[in-house]
């Protein structure tokens, strides 16, 4: 027998093994099939390249920018502008120490707290390290990108007029939510709507593809002030250099529309940086013209000679007899500086008697002077929509004391803010009309109701007017315009009553005299040099913010101010 015939294979062994061979073959091929072609099939090519997605694809946010807060010329009061945030996945840290140095010096964190961060909490995935920087960051931060530190897209708040309007308009916190002023008031109508966009990610987290926008981001809405900048930034640095100048503790200013009831400038000191608020205190971020409560002193006076031409009894050339220049309600003296004797009631008013004043008040209706506040609408929330506005308080009584009704009526014993006084003053400068403060360009509002007889409120402008041109205001006069206006000084009250050497300084002023355009109000509250009083240290103000806003309004000047601007500018030498 030979080698040969020994290892010979039988035929059917070969073609059972060819079939064998030829199965698995078709077996694999089937199975690619099912999991490459076959789309039902269970773990198919449908299962896995959901699977591959999955470990690629992911959702991210679109965020959404805040809508803009203007001015009524459209000029930027806030912002939001494009930014990013770095966080860490501590789970995917690849840096070294040296990295981690470098990192941690242009974030300007300290290493050893950038390290803590980095290592992040057991489970942790997800840490802030730093947040608000500017898209131009990308390129310094490219190395770090996926080895653990990632980037993300958001958008920070930007204040173009810095604390010109700080209290006005607010701040958000560092995720966009509005924490005070207007950026919290109307928080809900600015804020956007974020979306979500599909991406693709590399091993590293690195975004390299993005896909489809499944849900648009929605911008927030824009508001529109009252304010004007320009004004905002006169009454600004009037008011701030006042402060400085008499060291006061705080002040306010407003000037509102006297016929539409628009506010046009509201500032306060002290005020913040709202785009650097590291070093930010809380009583810098009340809008005290919104939210504190004073007693106007003499300012109010306007009002009780009104309710005295009310009743009829008195007209402004009517004689009332001051002397001796003192007098006693319950016991309290009350007294002028001198002796004035017999005084008109515009005179009365021009030389703030307080004895003249009181014995007005003793011959009215003891209602009638309350009742008057409460209808021009002191006493009553300014209705702005302002968080933290305050409401004030007018005394209502079933019998009033004798020094009861002559404190009230010098503006004592009662409340008031800032936009009150403002308003009320209003009244006297668009011919017996009451209007609410307006702060949102187009709100809503209830139409002007009429609260007093225009020929009366004529008599007490043109009084005020008298305050000014011979009274004790004429520090609130202005070169281009006549003015009226009303000073106060009360005392400040502390813990055990009334101060005896701190002082609010108050004015309030309509202008031009002849057709009021405006009215502002200044209130300057513990003035630290030996001037302290109504028009010493607040008329001046009123009288500088008027000038320079009345000329910004492009309203013409005063004919007979007019004419010795003219007549000056034709002496020899002058600038014409």
């Amino acid at each position: 027998m030979s080698a040969r015939g020994l290892y010979q294979i039988p035929a059917w062994r070969m073609a059972l093994l060819g079939i064998v061979l030829l199965a698995i073959v078709l077996a694999v091929c089937g199975r690619i099939a099912l999991l490459q072609v076959w789309p039902n099939y269970e773990r198919g090519f449908v299962f896995l390249q959901a699977q591959g997605e999955a470990r690629t694809n992911r959702t991210i946010e679109i965020p959404a920018p805040r809508g803009m807060i203007l001015d009524r010329e459209g000029r930027p009061l806030a912002v939001s502008t494009p930014g990013v945030a770095i966080w860490a996945d501590p789970a995917l840290m690849e840096l070294t120490e040296s990295e981690i140095a470098g990192l941690a010096s242009y974030l300007d964190i300290a290493q050893e707290t950038l390290a803590l961060r980095l290592k992040g909490q057991p489970g942790q995935r997800f840490v802030y390290l730093k947040r608000g920087m500017l898209p131009s960051s990308r390129e310094r931060l490219e190395p770090y990108i996926g080895r653990g530190v990632y980037l993300m897209e958001e958008y920070r708040r930007y204040y173009p007029t810095g604390e010109v309007s700080s209290q006005v308009v607010g701040f958000t916190n560092i995720d966009e939510k509005g924490q005070e002023g207007v950026e919290l008031s109307l928080d809900s109508l600015l804020r956007g709507t974020s979306g979500s966009q599909l991406v693709v990610r590399d091993r590293r987290g690195r975004v390299v593809e993005s896909a489809e926008v499944l849900e648009p981001a929605s911008p927030g809405n824009d508001v529109t002030l009252t304010l004007d900048s320009r004004l905002q930034y006169v009454a600004y640095r009037e008011l701030k250099a006042a402060v400085v100048a008499h060291g006061a503790s705080s002040g306010s200013l407003v000037t509102m529309d006297v016929n539409t009831g628009e506010i046009l400038a509201m500032v306060n000191q002290p005020a913040f940086n709202p785009n650097n608020r590291a070093d930010i205190q809380p009583a810098s971020v009340r809008n005290r013209v919104l939210t504190d409560l004073f007693e106007p002193g003499s300012t109010i006076k306007s009002f009780t000679l009104l309710a005295a031409l009310e009743s009829g009894r008195y007209r402004p050339e009517t004689i009332v007899d001051t002397s001796p220049g003192r007098m006693y309600a319950n016991g309290k003296l009350i007294y002028d500086p001198v002796n004035y004797g017999e005084l008109s009631l515009s005179m009365i008013l021009a030389k703030s008697s307080q004895v003249g004043t009181a014995k007005i008040a003793l011959d009215l209706d003891p209602d009638s002077l309350p009742t008057l506040l409460q209808r021009i609408g002191l006493g009553e929330s300014p209705g702005i929509g302002f968080p933290g506005e305050a409401s004030g308080s007018v005394p209502q009584r079933y019998e009033w004391e004798p020094i009861e009704r002559t404190n009230l009526a010098h503006g004592y014993g009662l409340a008031v803010s800032p936009i009150q006084l403002a308003s009320a003053y209003a009244v006297l400068g668009n011919g017996g009309y009451r209007v609410t403060p307006i702060l949102y360009k187009d709100a809503s509002t209830l139409p002007p109701e009429r609260v007093a007889d225009e020929g009366l409120v004529d008599d007490v402008l043109q009084m005020l007017r008298g305050v000014v041109e011979i009274g004790t205001a004429t520090r609130a006069a202005t070169p281009s315009y006549d003015v009226a206006g009303k000073t106060g000084t009360t005392h400040l009250v502390g813990e055990s009553g009334y101060e005896a050497y701190k002082y609010n300084a108050v004015f309030a002023g309509l202008a031009p005299a002849e057709d009021p355009k405006i009215v502002t109000v200044v209130v300057i509250h513990d003035s630290k040099t030996d001037d302290y009083g109504g028009g010493s240290v607040a008329a001046p103000v009123f009288s500088a913010t008027t000038e320079a806003t009345l000329r910004i309004l492009g309203v013409t000047p005063s004919a007979a101010r007019a004419n010795n601007i003219v007549a000056a500018s034709a002496l020899p030498g002058s600038d014409r």
